[in-house]
């Protein structure tokens, strides 16, 4: 019933050059002279020509897609590798026939000139050398010292200049210690043709040509010929612009210092029409519209975006990946994390008395085998990466950092003291954290460093008679909390570590939880208040999870990792699940035989020897299991606890790359930062604040505004809420935020914030806008028609 393989030579060089080659049992290649045919089951159904390569490579295509033949048994009948004939079926299925055509030119990618060749032409170039004497130097074409440099400009020629756009200002309270003032660098020249064609490109100033906000396409050449680094935003008067509310967190974004280090850190990624600064404003735009991954993008219409950014569209999703990509390579998202880090604390010094450190737990469903470790919200162990928060008192994130290879607490708190000396100086700080990072060693070390530590206590505890505990009470950061508590000094390693405990009763008087502390100046319930805080930050990283998507996987490239790493060796850890089993075996037998010997009768079985003939049934599998147990404990002995391992992971030992998602973490934390520092300028106009004060920012962020620029200001003008008292809450926020002097970034315009007055029944206030004690007054009623005396 199956088809029958007759035994041809197959693959065989012919004897001569007019003998056919055999391709398989169907399939045979003809030729002629210059003439060849490929003939199945003997009938020809295509001719061509020797050296017409094109109908070459279509019978190849013609045979591995009808199924006649293989890649490889064509491959070895025409003489060419497999991967060609791959390549010669996706450009027929791309292209046709004429996509078989041997391409002109070039291989795409390949440099036509040198690298040391092209700097030489970038050097002479700059000495003021025309094309033809650089071309007759070096002996190349004039065409390709043109295609490097531009086309030769005459000495007399004019040149355009424009006038540069300022930086937007930054508080003097956000620039870096480290770094250079504007005020001490000197005046950057007036921007060239020439010079912007030249081999060595200076930072320019953004200018803008367009006339049509509408319509960017000069600029747009302009980053084409390499004469733009950024694109200026330029805006035109619109209404109800759909997610405009967002401009309102501006100021924060901007007194941050976001931009301004990250101009000092990565410099120019042009030239291109959006650059650096129009790139991180995307992002974090992004993030305030809650827009969660870069393909979201798709679903939003670019004109209209690009209208709050100033463009007259937004970027792709593919060019916003691009520009993560090349900020990812340049691998600075480090020092700008403990950069901005520093910059925070100089503006919330107050904040930092207490900071607090947890591990956040990012899940991997991938196909990679990277380290595995226990996530707690999914009670399991499975791959996935954990990055080290520092947040302040207040619960604001202040820095991030990746653990390597899902390190403990206690091995990575080392390192994360070390980032926070440098953000917050020689200033005495209190760290709390959970019981991940009980070591009493490690405590010791900490309290030599100048810190202090706030932690629960780990293991058991003899507990406290309930008489001991006293009811304590206190108003703490605006709200009045009450525990029970009792408050004693204990001591560790051996006497020489001596601490301050801290108990809390529950109510129901069943639990008793046991805070320890390095501070002996406070009052034992600002301790228990401080330390039961710490749900703050479980809190941020479930808010940051559902709103900000913090755990999605940006980036689906692997880095290389330490081959010697030690972990826990595979092999050891079956014997010692064995050797558990056993144990439970042997206590279940040694139950039943002690069961038995307490049910002896001893007049019948006086003696020892005669109860074990008598239960020998128990006895002998108890005597088989202990030897059993025996054995596996000698042979888990002599297996190593931990290995390298390059020594269990088949393949190249890889982890997730870091790079490009600690740098959107890092955007994600300003963002929030952002509307943090708007809540803390709303909380004093609008009552429920602390309830419904991130909603009310979320409704801000998102709801349309009118724009409308002028010669030197910006105004946007916020649609009216859902409700009169948020939109009252929302003109007190404009007023705050006018205060700032906050200009757009990459222009002067200065931002002017303002709501539209509420209306009322399809009208809007005349006139001043009346506060919540008047009462508004109804429009008349009209009288109703009498219907009786019609028709």
């Amino acid at each position: 019933m199956t088809e029958q393989q007759l035994p041809l030579p197959l693959r065989r060089s012919p004897a001569s050059e007019s003998d056919p080659i055999i391709i398989n049992a169907r399939c045979r290649l003809l030729r002629d002279g210059d003439y060849r045919a490929v003939a199945i089951a003997g009938l020809p159904i295509h001719y061509y020509r020797a050296d017409d390569g094109v109908a070459a490579a279509y019978a190849v295509v013609l045979l591995v897609n009808s199924g006649f033949a293989t890649q490889e048994e064509l491959a070895s009948a025409f003489g060419c590798s497999v991967r060609t004939v791959r390549r010669q079926q996706r450009r027929y299925a791309a292209g046709g026939m004429s996509a078989l055509a041997a391409r002109a030119g070039w291989r795409p990618g390949r440099r036509r000139i040198s690298t040391r060749r092209a700097s030489a032409i970038q050097q002479a170039k700059g000495s003021g050398l025309a094309n033809r004497e650089i071309a007759r130097r070096l002996k190349v074409t004039e065409n390709a010292v043109r295609k490097q440099v531009g086309p030769s400009r005459s000495p007399t020629q004019t040149t355009l200049q424009f006038a540069p756009v300022a930086a937007s200002p930054i508080p003097p309270n956000s620039a870096a210690r480290d770094e250079p003032s504007a005020k001490d660098s000197p005046p950057a020249p007036p921007t060239t043709i020439a010079s912007a064609r030249s081999g060595t490109r200076a930072r320019r100033d953004p200018v803008s040509l367009d006339i049509d906000p509408g319509d960017r396409s000069i600029d747009r050449v302009m980053a084409c010929f390499g004469m733009l680094d950024d694109a200026v935003p330029v805006f035109a008067n619109a209404t109800a612009v759909p997610g405009a509310g967002a401009m309102f967190a501006l100021p924060s974004l901007v007194a941050s210092g976001l931009f301004h280090v990250a101009a000092h850190l990565y410099g120019e990624i042009g030239p291109a029409f959006y650059g650096l600064r129009t790139s991180l404003l995307t992002l974090l735009m992004m993030a305030l519209w809650r827009v969660k991954r870069s393909e979201s993008l798709k679903e939003q219409p670019p004109a209209v975006l690009g209208s709050v950014l100033g463009l007259d569209r937004a970027p792709e999703v593919k060019t916003l990946r691009r520009k993560l990509t090349v900020l990812a390579q340049l691998g600075q998202a480090t020092c700008l994390g403990a950069t901005l880090a520093r910059l925070r604390v100089e503006q919330r010094g107050r904040l930092m008395g207490f900071l607090y450190i947890d591990g956040h737990v990012r899940a991997y469903h991938g196909e990679r085998v990277i380290p595995k470790t226990h996530v707690t919200r999914m009670r399991l162990s499975m791959p996935a990466t954990t990055d080290y928060w520092v947040n302040d008192k207040s619960g604001d994130p202040l820095f991030v950092v990746t653990s390597v290879a899902n390190a403990a607490l206690t091995k990575m708190l080392p390192r994360l003291l070390i980032e926070m000396r440098r953000a917050i100086g020689n200033r005495r700080v209190t760290i709390v954290f959970d019981r991940g990072g009980w070591s009493p060693k490690l405590f010791r070390q900490l309290l030599k460093q100048r810190f202090d530590i706030l932690t629960y206590r780990k293991g058991k505890a003899p507990l406290i008679a309930e008489k001991r505990f006293v009811l304590r009470r206190a108003r703490l950061d605006r709200r009045w909390v009450e525990y029970r508590l009792c408050d004693q000094p204990v001591r560790f390693l051996k006497g020489k570590l001596r601490l301050r405990q801290v108990t809390r009763l529950s109510q129901d008087g069943r639990h008793q939880t046991q805070v320890l502390t390095s501070r002996w100046d406070l009052k034992d319930i600002e301790i228990a208040y401080r330390m039961f805080e710490r749900w703050r930050q479980e809190n941020f990283f479930k808010y940051m999870r559902e709103e900000f998507l913090l755990d999605a996987l940006c980036d689906y490239r692997t880095e290389p990792d330490d081959p010697t790493r030690s972990v826990p060796n595979p092999e050891h850890r079956a014997l010692d699940k064995e050797v558990h089993a056993a144990r439970a075996e042997v206590a279940r037998l040694e139950r039943a035989f002690g069961a038995a010997a307490m049910d002896n009768p001893e007049r019948r079985r006086p003696t020892m020897r005669g109860f074990k003939i008598s239960h020998g049934k128990v006895g002998k599998p108890l005597r088989a299991a202990r030897a059993r147990l025996a054995e596996l404990k000698a042979k888990r002995r002599q297996v190593p606890k931990r290995v390298q391992i390059r020594d269990v992971t088949e393949g190249a030992v890889v982890k997730l790359a870091t790079e490009r998602k600690h740098l959107t973490n890092i955007i994600k934390m300003v963002a929030y930062q952002a509307e943090s520092d708007l809540l803390a300028l709303l909380r004093p106009n609008y009552a429920r604040a602390n309830e419904e004060g991130r909603t009310l920012l979320h409704e801000i962020l998102r709801a349309p505004a009118d724009i409308h620029a002028t010669a030197d200001e910006l105004h946007v003008t916020l649609c009216p809420l859902s409700s009169p008292h948020r939109t009252s809450a929302a003109s007190a926020l404009c007023g705050a935020l006018n205060q700032t002097q906050t200009a757009f970034p990459g222009t002067k315009l200065r931002l002017h914030f303002d709501v539209h007055a509420p209306l009322v029944r399809g009208m809007a206030f005349p006139g001043p806008r009346p506060t919540r004690h008047q009462k508004l007054r109804p429009p008349p009623r009209l009288p109703k028609p009498d219907i009786s005396r019609q028709g």
